[in-house]
Parts: C-alpha cells; sequence; structure tokens
C-alpha cells in the first residue's frame, strides 16, 4: 500500500510539472483531472479550428485519493493530462471544425460528433464518425451553421460502450456560439456524466441481453465537469447577476434539473427528439426541467435575493452515495452526493432582507408507523423503511396524512406563514419548501448549506424543532419534501403537496391534486396517488372546466408520460392511444404558461420527478375516463391510474 501511494505521489508530481511522467524511467499512466470548461482547445486559424486529442489509458480517482483509482481511457490534448469531461472544444457558428484524434489506446476507436447541418433544426438524431486503429491517428471536420450545445464522444467496440453510448470517460462539450459579440462573461459549460465501474463494463460486455438489468448490482460515478457533490464547483454571484448556463447531459439516463428558489429560463434546448419527449418551448419559466439521454439545455437566471442555493437532478437515487462516494463521517449514508452545484450570491452592500410577522402559525410534525434501526446502518431495500408522514397542526385542528403520505398544504399567496417543523422520528430530517421563492435561503431545507457565511440551516434532530418563515410570492402549485437522506425518507411519505392559492379563491370541487409517489414493485411503499395505490375515483362535471394538479416525487419514475384518455379499459401495455381527450395547459412548475402555450393539445405529458403541471379539462358529456401515468418507452406499461366519472 505504501508503494502504491508513492508510485501515485510521483505520477502526480510529474504532471504538476508538466511533460510526459516516469516512474522508474517507464512512462506512468496519466492521472485524470477534473475539467471546469473555461479553458478552450484547439487553436482558431482562417476559419478553421483544429482540435487535437489523444485518447490514452489513464488512472481516475473517483472521490479522492484516499481510495484506489479506476483505470480508464480519457481524452486529453497533446502534453496535457487527462480531462474529465474531455477538452473544451468552442467555435463560432460557420467555422469548420477540424478534429485530429490519436488513438494509444489497445483496441480500436470509433470518434462521433454530432452532424448538423447548416440552417439545421438543432435536433441531433445523426452522427458523423470514424474509426482509429490503435496507434495512428484519425481525422475528421464537420461545419455548423447554427449555434447550440453538442457531446463529442467515442467508443470502444463492444457492448458496455455502446450501452453508454461511449467507453470510460471518451466525451466533452462541443459548443457552437453565435457568430458575433463573443460569449457573455457568466457563461458557464457544465457536463454531466454517468461513470460504471470497472465491474459493469466487464459484465455488460458479456452480457447475454440486458445490461441495465443483467448488470444491476455494479455503481455509477455521477459526476459534473468532472466532480461529485460536495466537491463539485461552488459558483459565486452576485445580487442582480444575469447567470448563463449550459447543462450538457452525456449520459444514457434521464436527469430532471431543479433550482432552489428561483426559476430559470430554457434559452434552447436540444434532444434527440423522440416524439414523447415534448421539449420546451424557448423561453419557458421551469424550476425542474427533464434532460433526456444527450440532451443539451441553455439557461438564463438571475437571483434577486442572497444565500447559497442548489441546482441539482431531482431524482433522488442518482443523489444516493455509496461506499465509494460517501464521506468518512456519513456513516449512514444520508448526505447527498453526485449531480449538485452550490452557487453562493453575495447580496448588494448595505441592503438587508426583512420578513414581516407571520399572521398563520402551522406544525408539520413528523411521525413513523413503526422504529428505524439506526444500528443497522444504511437499509438498503425501501421495503425495510418503516412508513413516515407528516401530521399537519393548525389551532387545534389535527390532520393526518395516514402509512406513508402527508397532508396537502395549503398557503395565500403573499400571506407570511411559520411552519414549526418537529421530529418525532428516530432519525434527522428537514423540509425543502420545492419551487417556492422563500426569501430567505435559510428556510430553503437543505442541511449544512442553505444560509450564508456560518449560518446554515441545521438538520433537524430526534426530538428537535425548526421554525420556516415565508411569505409564498405566486399562487400555484408546488411541493415540500424532506432533504435529508431523500431516497429513504422521501419513499417513506416525507413529502406532500402544497398549495398555494390567491387571498379570498376558496378550493373548487373540480380542482383536483394528482400526486404520485413511491417504489414500483414495493409492498411497502408501492406506486400511490394522494397516498392510495388504488386511487379513489375523481368525479368531473360535464360543461364545467376542471383543474388537474399533477405532480411527481416518485422515487424510481423518474419520468412518466400522463395519459386522460376516454378509453373504458386500461392496457397493461399499449403502444398508442386513439381515445386522448384533448386539455390545455395552465400552469409549469407553479409558473403561469404563456398564452402561445394554452391552445388545446392532446392530453399526453412527460411529468417528470420534480416537476407539476397544471392542465384544464372540460368534459362535454357524462361518462368515464382514466387518468393514467405510463411508462416513458414504446411499451408505455401502466404504472397506475385513476378512475373518473363525468357527471351532468
Amino acid at each position: 500500500m505504501r508503494l502504491h501511494s508513492a508510485l501515485s505521489l510521483l505520477a502526480i508530481m510529474a504532471l504538476s510539472r508538466g511533460g510526459t511522467p516516469t516512474v522508474r524511467g517507464r512512462p506512468a499512466i496519466p492521472v485524470v483531472q477534473s475539467n471546469a470548461n473555461v479553458e478552450r482547445a484547439g487553436v482558431l486559424r482562417d476559419s478553421v479550428l483544429s482540435v487535437t486529442l489523444e485518447a490514452t489509458e489513464s488512472r481516475w480517482y473517483a472521490n479522492g485519493t484516499a481510495r484506489a483509482p479506476m483505470s480508464i481511457p480519457a481524452f486529453s490534448v497533446a502534453g496535457e493530462p487527462p480531462r474529465l469531461p474531455g477538452p473544451l472544444v468552442r467555435a463560432p457558428a460557420g467555422r469548420a471544425i477540424r478534429f485530429s484524434i490519436r488513438n494509444t489506446l489497445s483496441k480500436p476507436l470509433i470518434f462521433l460528433v454530432p452532424a448538423v447541418a447548416p440552417g439545421g433544426t438543432g435536433s441531433t438524431p445523426a452522427v458523423d464518425s470514424t474509426i482509429i486503429a490503435p496507434g495512428t491517428v484519425g481525422t475528421l471536420t464537420v461545419h455548423y451553421g447554427v449555434a447550440g450545445n453538442y457531446l463529442y464522444r467515442a467508443r470502444i467496440p463492444g457492448r458496455s460502450g455502446a450501452f453508454f453510448g461511449f467507453s470510460g470517460l471518451l466525451a466533452g462539450a462541443l459548443v457552437i456560439d453565435s457568430a458575433g459579440p463573443p460569449p457573455r462573461a457568466r457563461d458557464r459549460v457544465f457536463v454531466i456524466m454517468q461513470t460504471p465501474d470497472s465491474a459493469f463494463a466487464a459484465c455488460a460486455d458479456t452480457a447475454a441481453r440486458n445490461p441495465a438489468r443483467e448488470c444491476s448490482d455494479t455503481r455509477d460515478v455521477f459526476t459534473i465537469n468532472g466532480r461529485s457533490w460536495p466537491s463539485t464547483e461552488r459558483v459565486h454571484a452576485n445580487v442582480g447577476d444575469s447567470l448563463h448556463w449550459r447543462i450538457l447531459n452525456a449520459t444514457h439516463d434521464v436527469h430532471p434539473m431543479h433550482l432552489h428558489g428561483f426559476y430559470y429560463r430554457v434559452d434552447r434546448f436540444q434532444t434527440l427528439r423522440r416524439a414523447s419527449e415534448q421539449p420546451p418551448a424557448p423561453g419557458q419559466m421551469v424550476v425542474t426541467q427533464l434532460m433526456s439521454p444527450f440532451s443539451t439545455m441553455s439557461m438564463t437566471w438571475s437571483p434577486d435575493r442572497p444565500g447559497d442555493w442548489l441546482f441539482h437532478c431531482h431524482f433522488a437515487i442518482h443523489l444516493q452515495p455509496d461506499s465509494l462516494s460517501a464521506a468518512a463521517d456519513d456513516a449512514y449514508l444520508r448526505d447527498m452526493s453526485g449531480l449538485v452545484i452550490g452557487t453562493i450570491v453575495n447580496g448588494r452592500q448595505g441592503v438587508v432582507a426583512a420578513g414581516e410577522p407571520a399572521s398563520r402559525h402551522l406544525r408539520l410534525v413528523a411521525e413513523a408507523d413503526g422504529p428505524s434501526r439506526e444500528e443497522r446502518g444504511r437499509l438498503e431495500s425501501p421495503d425495510s423503511v418503516p412508513a413516515m408522514h407528516f401530521v399537519l397542526e393548525e389551532n387545534g385542528r389535527r390532520v393526518e396524512g395516514g402509512g406513508d403520505f402527508s397532508p396537502e398544504l395549503d398557503l395565500v399567496r403573499g400571506e407570511p406563514v411559520a411552519i414549526t417543523i418537529v421530529n418525532h422520528l428516530a432519525l434527522p430530517t428537514s423540509i425543502h419548501w420545492h419551487g417556492i421563492e422563500v426569501e430567505d435561503s435559510y428556510m430553503d431545507g437543505v442541511p449544512g448549506f442553505s444560509g450564508s457565511g456560518t449560518r446554515l440551516t441545521p438538520a433537524i434532530a430526534p426530538g428537535d424543532s425548526f421554525v420556516a418563515r415565508f411569505a409564498p410570492p405566486r399562487a400555484g402549485s408546488f411541493m415540500y419534501h424532506a432533504h435529508v437522506d431523500d431516497a429513504r425518507e422521501q419513499v417513506a411519505g416525507l413529502e406532500g403537496a402544497l398549495i398555494v392559492r390567491a387571498a379570498g379563491a376558496p378550493r373548487s370541487v373540480d380542482d383536483h391534486v394528482v400526486f404520485l409517489k413511491g417504489y414500483q414493485g414495493m409492498r411497502r411503499h408501492p406506486v400511490e396517488i394522494n397516498g392510495r395505490a388504488d386511487p379513489d375515483t375523481i368525479v368531473l362535471h360535464a360543461g364545467r372546466p376542471a383543474r388537474f394538479r399533477i405532480m411527481n416525487l416518485s422515487t424510481v419514475n423518474p419520468s412518466p408520460q400522463v395519459w386522460l384518455t376516454a378509453r373504458r379499459d386500461s392496457a397493461t401495455v399499449l403502444s398508442a392511444d386513439s381515445l386522448l381527450v384533448s386539455w390545455r395547459l395552465i400552469a409549469k412548475d407553479g409558473f403561469d404558461a404563456a398564452d402561445a402555450l394554452r391552445m388545446p393539445q392532446r392530453a399526453m405529458r412527460v411529468v417528470a420527478d420534480g416537476e407539476t403541471y397544471d392542465f384544464e379539462y372540460t368534459p362535454q358529456h357524462p361518462g368515464a375516463l382514466r387518468l393514467e401515468f405510463r411508462s416513458n418507452n414504446p411499451q408505455h406499461v401502466l404504472v397506475i391510474r385513476v378512475p373518473l366519472r363525468v357527471d351532468p
């Protein structure tokens, strides 16, 4: 072990001095360094950007040098250390990009870039590619006439590379800027990557049919610009800054990307354009946006309040640490890991935020239906987690959620509220007010990060309490949920709907909350709607508009499709449905939809984990309908359904 550590140190020291590192006179395997995607690779001359890359077998310390490194291929610029993600390739639109790729690996390399013709739509279904034999150099020249965010990648022949879309760490950002002024100062590029351990690659290459199913006992490492939380970059900004981010999903998985405390504007979204994806309209305001495999997004947001704010994948399983990624002091694997970025926003000098005294006082009491044996460490199976829920108390009235479901929380726009969270569990907890623009980030509910400076939100210890104070600034459909040990406490039931209504606006009998939660295939915490695996019938009225507030916080259904259909049966597998009715989009994540998006459309929508959608539907005749949640694949397997009855 001492010899291994010494050799690692020698290699790292040689890399820091530049040149080719050696150990005992022989070339050492280079160590991968994270790439902040700030420095551009290549030389731009005579309208041609020439980029020279090397594919090299490398050593990667996935979560710090305290653990053994992984031997894995990565890209580098000649004479420099390999990078994760690969070197940033960035050029103005209309320039030619000439790639020169040297393959130092022992196997052939297939290098791929998107094929986008000048004036194209921005979708990227086709690729240009070249095959590079071991020890040789391959070239590929591409032209992009329109601005956009793309990915270049390479794979070694075999099933694992085909399954993930590239091999090892062989992927990087390819950004095409608009011709004209240079990029804005706060224009940042963030690349999401998912790297399996070596056991998965070995298993996938020999899998009989489905690598995802047959190799499920292996582990992935999720990174943003080569780092996993809590080691990811902290972005620093001031109140009033305009932040322009490019998010590139270089994985075969989906990632609902959620911003705490603020809305962000989706300026551009590029995807493989499956018909079911329904990408956001340019300029749409969201707090969570689903990113499908190999999609890219340009976004803008402007913080108007100081504090520490998170941007992260909302799929809780992608934040769940394991023995490879957990911090040394996280014995029970509760803290977040992976796809998380923290933004530190400084206030304007002399400006102090001040909240109004609360005019309404509530209590949310966290309770469990059974003991949680902390001494056993993390409970791996969701079926071994006891049912948990919040109880709502106000003015002597007690509202039970029951089992593994918490009651709906109804607030009034602009009305200051103080919510005391009381922890009767044997575990620490916290609440995040999902989509609410809280005035003070200390109330945002992320222990050890929310707040500012040394005033950081604590976890609520067993037997302790915390008072969250805020005044919701807009009416809409939101959620609240635990933000400690997310996958475990959310599936257990510490989550619920949060509805904000305008002052004096009572709830209508035609206003329906549809809250999806649970873990498909599990006995104790099955997929449920409003706390039931067999949902109650929703009653509509002919000729009267009904509002559906659809929310998803399910644990293993990150991107289901929701269908509103006039079919009288719920087929288990259904590739298409000709009896879908039409509805109108009212709001996304609590933000009212623009008039152009309120046109009648087929009642089919992907509602990702962490997203809320409001739709309006007016039935014309008495009868029966079904609101169905189905898997987002060609088979559209039924997950759960709600029966609807239309009365005269």
